[in-house]
């Protein structure tokens, strides 16, 4: 049999509109628009890979993706797809940055190499499916009254663990976790994110105001460019801190270790450029006795799944945050992860990936086709 090579590789532009709107200290929005890829090889091998391009946190949006992923597919074309360090230099080669859509063909390679190998996609990365995968759900930045009744509905949908959005910089965040602990109780675990919310005065004084509600973590309480500050608040917290936009690939986790800026990593393929440099990452992590979270942007249950993969490949990956396909109004996924009762997660135990797109969705989507 001839080598296996990459002989067309599609984009596809993928808006989904949310059940309601997403709400950080970032921004608000309304759709998932994301950029599906699949590649095919000379052999008749499918791999699919997805992304959730984020202005605000990547600089990357939809159209971007559309645009920059022509060019790296064009690198792409023709190579061996089963050459992951390969594949993954000649996207860096191709164009710096653009961390989103590099990593949906990341994916895509990753799905045909574990297709190859015979082998779920957690196996292909030295993982098992022994440790339970149980998704927080996101409580959306609002009104501290607004935000207690959505923590109380998710508390009676049987979630376990609540994650909830702070950093307005209305100086209310304090009572939007008092109001949701009234409403839910002291049993179930609360993690926060204040995606960059908070200057390093206010980071220090809401976290140690927050002491007594029994937080697992907080997540980027500070601007990323700020990571020198987060040792002062690390040390100054009493809630463990987890660094999120300020770690992106392997050499921004080196550093932070070395600085001892963070208790821990919040793992996402959209910012790692894919799964290959995700593993760096979290072999440093390893390495340096850190726990990691794997989370993601506003994918589908497609590259969610490929996330549970990672998930699954260490553990010291002990946090999953895996609930936003849950917000989609429409799910077009085929396969895949599955959402069983209280958040626990059922994973595919076919060889790559496991997950796919509806072939009817996919039709009714603009195309561009590299070959």
């Amino acid at each position: 049999m001839s080598q296996l090579l990459i002989k067309k590789i599609e984009l596809y532009p993928s808006e989904i509109p949310l059940k309601a709107p997403f709400i950080t200290s970032l921004e608000q929005l309304e759709y998932a628009a994301n950029v599906i890829v699949r590649i095919h090889t000379n052999h008749g091998f499918i791999g699919y890979g997805e992304c959730s391009p984020f202005k605000t946190i990547n600089g990357e949006s939809m159209e971007t993706g559309m645009a920059v992923g022509q060019y790296l597919a064009k690198a792409l074309l023709r190579q061996n797809p089963l050459d992951l360090e390969a594949c993954s230099a000649l996207m860096d080669k191709a164009i710096y940055g653009n961390s989103s859509i590099k990593s949906a063909l990341d994916m895509a390679l990753f799905d045909l190499a574990a297709q190859q190998a015979g082998l779920p996609l957690y196996a292909f990365l030295g993982g098992n499916n022994r440790k339970p995968l149980v998704t927080d759900y996101t409580v959306s930045l609002d009104e501290p009254s607004k935000m207690a009744q959505d923590a109380l509905q998710i508390k009676e949908a049987g979630f376990s663990v609540i994650k909830v959005k702070l950093g307005a910089g209305d100086g209310r965040d304090v009572e939007r976790i008092r109001l949701i602990r009234e409403v839910i109780g002291e049993k179930i675990p609360l993690r926060i994110d204040a995606n960059q919310g908070w200057n390093v005065p206010t980071a220090i004084s809401t976290l140690q105001a927050l002491a007594p509600y029994h937080i697992q973590h907080c997540e980027e309480p500070i601007p990323r460019w700020l990571f020198m500050d987060l040792p002062k608040i690390k040390a100054q917290s009493p809630i463990p801190i987890m660094a999120d936009e300020s770690c992106c690939d392997h050499h921004d986790a080196q550093r932070l270790i070395a600085l001892d800026a963070c208790t821990s990593f919040n793992l996402k393929l959209g910012k790692s450029s894919g799964l290959l440099k995700a593993q760096k990452i979290v072999k440093l992590a390893e390495e340096a006795g850190m726990e990691m979270q794997v989370g993601g942007f506003l994918e589908s249950r497609l590259a969610f799944t490929a996330s549970a993969h990672l998930a699954l490949s260490s553990d010291r990956i002990v946090y999953f945050d895996f609930d936003t396909p849950l917000m989609f109004a429409q799910d077009p996924v085929v396969g895949g992860m599955s959402y069983l009762k209280n958040g626990t997660i059922k994973m595919p135990e076919v060889p790559g990936l496991g997950a796919s797109f509806d072939a009817s969705y996919l039709e009714s989507l603009e195309k561009v086709v590299i070959e």
